[in-house]
């Protein structure tokens, strides 16, 4: 999937959660959010892209994901979601990579059998790595590990980044070729932006095989860089971008921008990204992979991001003046989008809380959901093939079309409209995060009459945010409907005459 991933340290965000987020932005994909129950949870996972088997650990924890509603295809894909243990994870970003590592490492390509030629099992993909390890994993390291020895042994046939995170770290993943992997912990001070390119720009080797305490890689990367010639760095330093990713004139058109257009956005005042003598531009190879921002991040400030269509510049693709650049870059707020959420870790109390909104995100709604819940209500879950208003997936999906058709005419109300969502789901928040801190401080280490409790009001809390999403929703629908109505181009008045 070509998305657009976001991560920040529990120090770079404005009350000390950690966060985690991506755009899932596939073909249209229809998408539902689900609580998936640990009876719920297969024994034996079978890939339906790569036909490989995989067998199960025992005790797996209750989770959410954001799967496909039609899986006869091509699978789950479970996206992204936070289990039991107050582990977040996002799967995936999809990476370059360039010919010399795969040739060196090729990828696990499932082959058809042909006449006399049997069939080859493939390796694991996008469409799988949440089943098989948010389930299992008590920490965002226990994340990396977990899916570092699914790799090494079943293999991969696409290069892929993955996020995991906890109340205390976060930790982004690459797949280098078919079986090589490396792993790093995001400052805690800092914010990484990772839109679709081979993202890290160092890595401490001599963290990874020795202390492993902010650097994991696999056992034989030395050796396999060695081996293949594959070090493109001068004068010591060590950048696997250089080595295991891209530098295509397509980066500078689809990858790159974003990147951009995200760091000017959170750090305009320590870095130059504008004026006659930039220092960065949308199309540089040496964007940070990771930045400390000028400010706090909050969760809007991520909504912001992650629907972004380079507002405020000439690239914008409805208002900006110059023909020739609007439109020329890849959006981060794309059409396409299934579903984008944000994985919050908070520092106390009931930490995890999930944002998500279908479909386009420059239109659509954010909403927080707690996700430690056996079940989610239906505006959210029960979601068919068929269109209907009466599911967020598709009402969000109409709202963006029509919103798309008439911009000028709607943007005033999308942005009351998002201001509304954000502004009732946080005051649910407060207000149930009260009721459950009264109830108990430390839900962690909560007794199971309380931790019932708990689960209760979460329950009713999730079910409030959702009657107010469908309010809110479809009241926009009402008044965007109606502007896009007014701009048909077979209306006509005896006056036009």
């Amino acid at each position: 999937m070509s998305c657009t991933t976001v991560l920040v340290g529990k120090n770079a965000s404005s009350d000390g959660s950690t966060m985690i987020a991506r755009t899932d932005d596939g073909r249209f994909d229809v998408k539902k959010m689900v609580a998936v129950e640990p009876e719920k949870q297969p024994k034996t996972y079978k890939s339906v892209l790569s036909h490989v088997t995989v067998p199960l650990p025992e005790n797996p924890m209750r989770y959410t994901a954001c799967p496909n509603v039609d899986t006869s295809k091509e699978g789950i894909w479970a996206a992204t979601g936070i289990n039991a243990a107050n582990v977040g994870m996002t799967a995936t970003e999809t990476i370059t990579s360039n010919p010399r590592v795969l040739a060196a490492d090729p990828l696990v390509v499932y082959e058809k059998a042909k006449g006399r030629k049997k069939e080859v099992i493939g390796g694991l993909g996008e469409e799988d790595y949440v089943v098989l390890v948010l389930p299992y994993i008590h920490s965002a390291r226990e994340g990396v590990l977990r899916l570092a020895e699914l790799l090494e042994t079943y293999g991969t046939y696409e290069s892929n980044g993955i996020a995991f995170n906890d109340r205390d770290e976060v930790w982004w993943m690459e797949t280098i070729g078919g079986h090589h992997w490396m792993a790093r912990r995001v400052p805690d001070d800092a914010c990484v932006l990772a839109p679709n390119q081979f993202a890290m720009d160092s890595f401490d080797l001599e963290d990874a095989f020795g202390a492993r305490k902010d650097n994991l890689c696999s056992a034989d990367l030395r050796e396999f860089i060695e081996r293949y010639h594959l070090d493109l760095n001068q004068n010591g330093a060590f950048n696997p971008r250089d080595i295991f990713g891209s530098r295509g004139d397509s980066d500078h058109i689809y990858n790159t921008p974003r990147a951009w257009h995200m760091g000017r956005y959170l750090a305009s005042r320590s870095l130059r990204w504008d004026g006659t003598d930039p220092r960065l531009t949308p199309e540089s190879d040496d964007l940070p992979w990771f930045l400390v921002p000028d400010r706090k991040i909050t969760v809007e400030d991520m909504i912001y991001l992650l629907s972004a269509h380079y507002q405020g510049t000439d690239f914008d693709p409805y208002i900006s003046r110059d023909t020739k650049k609007r439109g020329m870059y890849r959006s981060i707020g794309i059409n396409r989008t299934g579903v984008t959420s944000i994985c919050q870790i908070r520092p106390e109390g009931l930490a995890g809380i999930e944002w998500v909104a279908f479909g386009s995100t420059t239109f659509s709604g954010f909403f927080p959901v707690y996700p430690n819940v056996p079940k989610l209500p239906d505006y959210l879950s029960k979601v068919t093939m068929d269109v209907s208003t009466d599911n967020l997936y598709w009402a969000s999906r109409l709202l963006d079309a029509l919103s798309d058709m008439a911009y000028t005419a709607s943007i005033r109300e999308i942005e009351r409209y998002h201001n509304a969502c954000l502004v009732a789901g946080r005051r649910i928040l407060l207000e149930y995060d009260e009721k459950m801190a009264a109830l108990c401080p430390d839900p962690a280490n909560a007794p199971a009459d309380i931790s019932s409790a708990l689960e209760k009001l979460s329950v009713e809390a999730n079910a409030k945010i959702c009657q107010m999403a469908e309010k809110e929703t479809t009241q926009a629908l009402g008044v965007i409907l109606q502007k896009a109505s007014e701009l048909m181009r077979n209306g006509f008045k005896l006056s036009d005459n």
